[in-house]
């Protein structure tokens, strides 16, 4: 049976400063978290020891790559509720702490975005007056720059990689119709200025290979990093890098959600019959970003032809035959799957007939009516910079300002429990146990990262705290300890014992 597909989101924000001239955004980036970490947290740093992104899951390794791919010299730290927050290249990104469902996915993910927010204002108090840093939670800035949202996906590590690779490309390549963000324009240098009006996708304008290793340069649609940041004779970490950053909850389900089905599939064989395999992934993924009739038809290595949509539809139609057959455990305990797969099917459905219905929705729907309509009420061409304007002022995480939060778009998760996520841990994978020693002892923790915790009791050695099991180290398994313990050494001789 497919592994708990234990998941989590990493999002990139874009930066700019209000009020200044010339800002530097890694500058900007590092007052930023500084501000909340000062103001608001407290910081335990990042331990880079283990990191290994030069791994290649084709069974080789570029020695060439650095240790990481952030500088390490630049502000990096742990939150109580299980995330990574730090300043990657010239961005503050938010890396969820480890997931076990995709409703959990999005509510931390939201928690990211309350984070962001707070850094914002504890920063706004310290900087001269007139000047104002601000997120956005989109993917370019229009000046041939791209910033991600990777998602990460928990696999068997006897899963051949040229199987998921075979499998999952049509998929991620299809799946832009329900999780795309919506863009105005291209920033493609291959097209012709004017030619591409609106597309589903941020993202796809910057891909240029099928697999690969890279996530700045030459982009892949798989990216093949084997860093598990678990037990690698048991797992490894699908890095996804393809998907926009989205403001809808439900698209952010569902991108989570139903690529969690179909690697549960793949893993168990259940789709070994079932080949929609791209004659030319990387255009094909262009393609469906730019045809908002839904209608275009890509060519299969087969020879056969289909939508993105019927791509789709024929996933899901699997999909609901897997459930039946398998079961959907692998998306957490609470019938998750059974939630994702409806919702799945009630958007395919809609988009195969009305795709406006769905602008209280999805991101892509939601900001093509909103830019469309004040387009055609102010007989604008498609290229005029206030177009553009609109398409960024959707994605400002700030409610007094963002145009996203004035459509009321569809929710799935509460405000509360978003709330309470931005200082707990989930309880059922091993975040609670990092969430909860840093809440209780930060101060003896030297440094952290996702699958280890070193302590520093005063005493030589350090001692670090291996966590290789993603679902090991949740509430039930040593929530008892952290109420027993009343101080880090009791803790780890419990840990021992």
């Amino acid at each position: 049976m497919a592994v708990a597909k234990v998941c989590g989101i990493e999002t990139e924000y874009g930066i700019s400063v209000n009020g200044a001239r010339d800002a530097n955004p890694i500058t900007a980036s590092s007052i930023l978290i500084n501000a909340y970490i000062n103001e608001l947290h407290g910081n335990v740093g990042w331990d880079y020891v283990d990191e290994t992104p030069g791994n290649d899951a084709r069974g080789f390794a570029r020695e060439s790559f650095p240790p990481s791919e952030v500088e390490s010299h630049l502000v990096n730290t742990v939150l109580t509720n299980g995330a990574r927050y730090y300043v990657d290249h010239a961005h503050p990104e938010y890396s969820s702490p480890e997931c076990i469902s995709p409703r959990e996915a999005v509510v931390y993910d939201r928690a990211g975005e309350e984070v962001l927010r707070a850094s914002m204002n504890a920063a706004l108090r310290s900087m001269p007056v007139g000047q104002e840093i601000v997120v956005y939670k989109n993917n370019s800035d229009r000046k041939g720059n791209s910033y991600g949202c990777h998602e990460n996906y928990l696999l068997d590590r006897a899963l051949p990689f040229g199987k998921l690779v075979k499998f999952i490309t049509p998929f991620l390549v299809s799946r832009q119709v329900i999780v795309g963000a919506g863009k105005v324009g291209t920033e493609s240098p291959l097209v012709a200025k004017g030619k591409v009006q609106f597309q589903l996708s941020q993202r796809a304008d910057f891909f240029e290979e099928e697999v690969g290793l890279e996530t700045t340069l030459k982009r892949p649609i798989v990216n093949t990093r084997d860093e598990p940041h678990a037990d690698a004779s048991r797992y490894r970490r699908l890095h996804v890098i393809l998907g926009d950053a989205n403001m809808s909850e439900v698209s952010s389900y569902l991108k989570v959600g139903s690529t969690a089905i179909v690697l549960a599939m793949i893993e168990d064989g259940y789709m070994d019959d079932l080949d929609l395999s791209l004659y030319d992934p990387v255009s094909s993924l262009r393609h469906v970003s730019t045809d908002l009739s839904l209608r275009r038809e890509l060519r299969l290595k087969s020879g056969r032809r289909m939508t993105a949509l019927q791509i789709q539809e024929a996933l899901y139609e699997r999909a609901c035959d897997y459930r039946d057959s398998h079961g959907l455990e692998a998306l957490g305990p609470d019938g998750d799957g059974n939630s994702v797969l409806e919702l799945w099917g009630e958007i395919i459905d809609a988009l195969k007939t009305d795709p406006l219905s769905l602008a209280d929705t999805l991101d892509w729907v939601a900001k093509y009516r909103l830019v469309l309509g004040y387009k055609e009420r102010n007989n604008l061409a498609w290229d005029d910079p206030k177009l553009a304007a609109i398409d960024l002022q959707y994605h400002d995480i700030r409610p007094n300002k963002s145009l996203f939060y004035r459509l009321g778009v569809r929710a799935i998760v509460g405000e509360e429990e978003v709330k309470t996520a931005v200082t707990q841990p989930p309880t059922n994978t091993r975040a609670y146990f990092r969430g909860k020693c840093l809440e209780r002892f930060a101060d003896s923790i030297a440094s952290a990262n996702w699958d280890s915790m070193i302590f520093d009791l005063g005493t030589d050695p350090l001692r670090r705290v291996p966590m290789m099991d993603p679902l090991k180290g949740t509430k039930d398994h040593v929530g008892k300890l952290f109420e027993e313990s009343v101080n880090p050494a009791q803790l780890l001789d419990s840990l021992g014992s």
